[in-house]
């Protein structure tokens, strides 16, 4: 199953592309717990401030494919340390932003640098691991994936409570700077330069389909889907990404090697990770909102309520990846549905503008007990069923339809929300705000209910990988 790569320092790489990518990824989430109060700030709606989140996502998104392209042109060292300055580049920004603009701005540039480091984190901990050793190192990975936007609400809470929104970037700031001066003394470069032809068309398309069809996702939750604004970039998205696969499949050197799912575990376990990033990112943005303005919780406590489910996260990954080279993927991701399936009822059943918080922080720990299991095994069962040679290609298809994952399910999460409540105030005129705004959450864990029940009948189809 392929050869690896020997380095000096493989644990040093291993942290210093993990921290990048940590900080990075908790960047996506870490101001969904300021999102009121930078809505208050700059006087905007809840569609326009979850911008901020859906925009670090769409870049990621577009940028993920373009990096498995870049990877075979730079190497390792050109792309880790251009990608930390970057990051930090956009975090000075968004700390020192005087407008909505200028801090959305930030955001953008902050998720260039993170798009060009996550894909390079894949491939070059797929290298520098003999197969024996790949599970561990990989729940160490998916502990990163899943716990940094998990915990972004959390830190973000307690920053925001004792100081404010902007030290958020000014943290992420500091843990860049050093990073980068670590990087430019222990990267060592482990990528092949075959310097392929570039696609611009292929680029183009890719851009033009992940960018419509989340713009006009994102779009809904303030317009209906019969505004131009929505139905254009939706029918332009989904038309450019057919033709980008279209595309893909007849190139000798494609930009997204679309062959990788051709292998059937492949191309089921990527589906797993995207409907877990689904769930992930939606919870992350409607808990903070619901706590805070339904719950009437600080954004401090607010953080700490979520605390508990990011803990069950943090001590179950390491377990669950020793594991899974014992008893392969089938228990984990089985087990694993029924509880996310299971979580997901809770939180429907329960949420309300009077619920027990006791009972929030239970559904979030059975919600993160279940994700924990599903996530890692689902991850390296899909790639260990490709050949070394599709490696960057697999991870890099596996890492972009995780950030459109988590852009959509953004988007779906606040538009189902606001549909939620517009329905409630109908209904009920006379609500006040903590009941239209639990309402608009419960409404919207229905759509999550539904996203784990398909979750939950595709794990009944899982193989270990040969």
């Amino acid at each position: 199953m392929g050869t690896q790569i020997q380095v000096k320092n493989p644990k040093t790489m291993t942290f210093i592309l993990m921290l990048g990518a940590f900080i990075g990824l908790f960047g996506e989430t870490a101001l969904n717990m300021a999102l009121t109060d930078i809505m208050d700030q700059y006087s905007i709606k809840p569609g326009t401030a979850q911008w901020l989140t859906t925009g670090y996502l769409l870049v990621l998104a577009i940028l993920v494919p373009i990096t498995a392209l870049l990877m075979k042109w730079y190497s390792t060292r050109q792309l880790v340390i251009c990608g930390l300055v970057i990051s930090l580049a956009g975090a000075i920004l968004a700390a020192l932003s005087p407008s909505f603009i200028v801090l959305l701005l930030g955001r953008l540039v902050q998720a260039v640098g993170t798009g060009l480091i996550l894909p390079v984190m894949t491939t070059v901990l797929l290298i520098i691991f003999p197969v024996h050793r790949r599970g561990a190192v990989m729940g160490i990975m998916g502990l990163v994936i899943t716990l940094a936007p998990a915990l972004g609400p959390t830190l973000s809470g307690v920053i925001i409570s004792t100081l404010d929104w902007p030290y958020i970037f000014w943290f992420s700031s500091v843990f860049y700077v050093l990073l980068t001066i670590y990087a430019i003394a222990k990267i060592e470069d482990v990528s092949e330069i075959t310097k392929p032809k570039i696609d611009f068309l292929s680029i183009l398309l890719s851009t033009i389909g992940f960018g419509g069809l989340i713009f006009a996702l994102s779009t809904m939750a303030e317009k209906p889907i019969s505004a131009p604004i929505v139905w254009a970039p939706l029918l332009a998205g989904i038309i450019a990404l057919v033709l980008f696969g279209v595309r893909q499949m007849t190139m000798e050197q494609p930009m997204v090697n679309l062959r990788v799912f051709k292998y059937p575990m492949f191309t089921l376990g990527t589906l797993m990770m995207f409907l877990g990033i689904l769930i992930i990112l939606s919870t992350a943005i409607l808990l903070p909102i619901y706590l805070k303005s339904a719950l009437l919780f600080s954004a401090v406590v607010a953080g700490l309520i979520l605390l508990p489910g990011n803990a069950v996260n943090f001590i179950m990954s390491p377990i669950v990846g020793a594991l899974f080279d014992k008893w392969g993927p089938r228990v984990f991701i089985r087990t694993g549905s029924i509880i996310v399936l299971i979580g997901n009822i809770i939180f429907m059943s329960v949420i309300s503008a009077t619920t027990p918080t006791w009972q929030v922080i239970a559904a979030f720990m059975v919600l993160f007990f279940g994700l924990t299991m599903v996530m890692m095994p689902s991850q390296t069962n899909a790639l260990n069923q490709l050949p070394r040679q599709l490696y960057a290609d697999g991870s890099a298809a596996m890492n972009t339809l995780n950030q459109v994952a988590g852009a959509a399910g953004t988007a779906i999460a606040i538009t189902v929300f606001t549909a939620g409540q517009s329905g409630h105030i109908a209904a009920f005129p006379d609500s006040s705000e903590p009941m239209i705004v639990a309402a608009g959450v419960k409404y919207a864990f229905h759509f999550i209910t539904a996203i784990s029940a398909v979750g939950f009948l595709g794990s009944f189809f899982v193989k270990k990988a040969r």
